[in-house]
């Protein structure tokens, strides 16, 4: 009996967290998908878009807790496309924003399966975007920096002390084991009164934000519990925020009790 099995991947982006801003083109791929392997990062309401004969698989990673390996992640979406036929990697954000995409692309294109990308949303722009922030603003900010805060040997990026420099708004991701040493950098550039935005678990209903500066932000952390995931962004964008006017005002009138 000739085998009809005709393996695809496709790379899907699910977007910052809610599950509401999903591609038109990633519901169509979740609804051909014959299996699912999903992300930490991928709200898991968004698996109802998937038939519910599909098999759904998931590959998360946290920090000190990781569900498979890279390597393995990378089989078990070659074993899945060559037994199954149909498969959807489902990341979190955009898949080719610090998401290893290319990686995977690449092993699974070494078996000959043929692969696709749906791009995300990602959650550099989107969820300060949620806060009414604008990470470029004309005579503000006319450029911004998206930074990994943890590279994959756990360092901090070198590119954060070069950000620092510079007057973008600089947006880093998975930074929050880092936080000390990213503020530190900025203190060293004399930015310690650099407007400063913590939002956790952005664009969902469990976000969380603090709102301060280089010199109070890591004070507001502690007050405020916030804690991974998280996206940092610092630059003068966070003031000019309609939304977070009155968290910033708040802070402004501590400090000016303290």
């Amino acid at each position: 009996m000739l085998n009809t099995i005709k393996p695809k991947v496709t790379l899907v982006g699910a977007g910052p967290g809610d599950p509401d801003l999903l591609t038109l083109k990633a519901v169509k791929a979740l609804a051909e998908a014959n299996v699912v392997l999903y992300d930490a990062l991928a709200n898991e309401e968004i698996l109802s878009h998937a038939s519910k004969d599909a098999i759904t698989i998931f590959v998360g990673k946290k920090m000190g807790n990781h569900a498979y390996t890279q390597d393995q992640i990378n089989q078990l979406i070659v074993d899945n496309a060559l037994t199954y036929g149909n498969v959807v990697r489902l990341k979190g954000g955009d898949p080719f924003v610090f998401g290893r995409g290319s990686e995977e692309i690449e092993f699974v294109e070494s078996f000959g399966i043929p692969t696709f990308v749906v791009p995300g949303i990602s959650s550099v722009v989107a969820v300060p975007a949620s806060q009414g922030i604008s990470i470029t603003k004309r005579g503000v900010s006319e450029s911004f920096w998206a930074i990994t805060g943890t590279t994959s040997d756990r360092k901090l990026s070198s590119d954060v002390a070069l950000a620092a420099q510079s007057s973008a708004t600089v947006v880093i991701l998975m930074g929050m084991h880092k936080l000390s040493q990213i503020i530190h950098l900025f203190q060293k550039e004399d930015k310690g009164n650099l407007p400063v935005a913590i939002i956790q678990n952005g664009t969902t209903a469990d976000e969380k934000v603090g709102v301060g500066t280089v010199d109070s932000i890591l004070n507001i952390v502690k007050e405020k519990g916030l804690s991974s995931p998280a996206i940092i962004v610092l630059g003068e964008v966070v003031r000019e925020s309609n939304k977070l006017k009155g968290c910033y005002e708040e802070f402004l009138s501590k400090e000016i009790i303290m």
